[in-house]
């Protein structure tokens, strides 16, 4: 997310979350997923919200239609707003930053996950008790990605702080200190 979209969806994404109040969260967290689920899986979708040339009231048309049984209507009634003042465009950006915060007002740690192989069911489960010990988060949601260049092990992003137990990090490990003993 660049800087410039971080200054616009900030705010925005406060004020959706103000929008409701703090006991329905796992309302505002199933909007969210749904709202970025259904854009991100549609090109047509995203490439009419972020069409400067079509006009505002067919892009609420749109949403409403989309949308209107699968989130609240605060929610279809904020989008509308976006649409009015042409921040639409913004969506996937102000979708993100809301997300971030409704999972740190609801103590939901985060935590990015990339893997040499597709972890089972029960790894997952063994990796989400030791991170929640570890940040001492309520709940533990994982983003896992597969990428065989890893060759074995897994990365672990909290936040700023990264785990790296994989073997090509290790092997780059392992290269610089030989650099360095050899210089």
């Amino acid at each position: 997310m660049s800087s410039k979209n971080v200054k616009i969806a900030q705010p925005y994404a406060e004020a959706f979350l103000d929008l409701f109040n703090k006991g329905s969260l796992e309302t505002v967290i199933g909007d969210l997923n749904s709202l970025s689920s259904t854009i991100s899986g549609s090109a047509e979708l995203k490439t009419l919200l972020s069409n400067p040339l079509v006009n505002s009231q067919t892009k609420k048309n749109v949403i409403k239609s989309v949308f209107s049984d699968k989130i609240d209507t605060k929610t279809i009634k904020f989008l509308s707003v976006l649409c009015d003042r042409g921040r639409i465009s913004y969506l996937d950006s102000i979708l993100s930053k809301a997300l971030e915060l409704a999972y740190k007002a609801a103590s939901i740690e985060t935590v990015r996950v990339t893997s040499a192989v597709a972890f089972t069911a029960s790894q997952q489960d063994a990796l989400i008790s030791k991170l929640k010990k570890m940040t001492g988060a309520e709940q533990i949601k994982l983003d896992i990605t597969v990428n065989s260049n890893l060759i074995g092990g897994f990365v672990i992003q909290v936040g700023s702080k990264i785990i790296d137990t994989s073997i090509q990090g290790q092997l780059r490990e392992l290269s610089s200190y030989l650099g360095a003993s050899v210089l």
